[in-house]
């Protein structure tokens, strides 16, 4: 009776048969994922020179859903796809009022910044203030590490004009204030 199962419960710990039934499930998980593999492989270097039969195939139409997300995933374009949607969804992610004054312009993927665009000075130190909690919120939506940091940009000086009375090789405005 020492080699046998003990049903009643007492002891916590798997038995050896339940420890062989659980390696033994694993190991047709294993094979079954690498025979799966194995037939795409297959089937992707018979490319197109045969027919589609009565079973599905690469060369099937798909739902252009499907398509799309298999793209995305085929090009590793997860990250810029979400932070994307982000862009899309601004005004649910920062509010209404500050939605009206700041815009995201582009994400840089490599460092991992997004550049914001406001209108006024007061709106960009308002963003400013609030970035290190909308990096959070960002973040907790996009996954750990999507956004590092938001560089927030004010309105651009007014444009320069060039008049009649205008010195050669002066900057105008430009000369005194940089």
């Amino acid at each position: 009776m020492s080699g046998e199962k003990d049903n009643s419960g007492k002891s916590g710990e798997p038995s050896g048969v339940d420890l062989a039934r659980v390696a033994l499930r694993a190991a047709k998980e294993q094979a079954r994922a690498r025979g799966d593999a194995a037939r795409q492989k297959k089937q992707a270097r018979r490319g197109g020179g045969l027919r589609s039969g009565a079973r599905a195939d690469g060369r099937d139409p798909m739902a252009l859903g499907s398509a799309i997300n298999r793209l995305i995933t085929e090009r590793g374009w997860e990250t810029p796809a979400a932070v994307g949607g982000v862009m899309g969804r601004w005004p649910q992610i920062v509010g209404e009022d500050l939605a009206k004054h700041c815009v995201p312009q582009r994400y840089d993927e490599d460092e991992r910044v997004l550049m914001v665009a406001c209108d006024s000075t007061a709106w960009a130190t308002q963003l400013r203030l609030l970035a290190p909690a909308l990096v959070a919120r960002l973040n907790e939506d996009l996954g750990h590490g999507t956004v590092r940091l938001i560089k927030v940009h004010g309105p651009g000086g007014p444009a320069r004009r060039y008049g009649p009375l205008r010195a050669p090789g002066s900057m105008g405005p430009g000369d005194t204030y940089g």
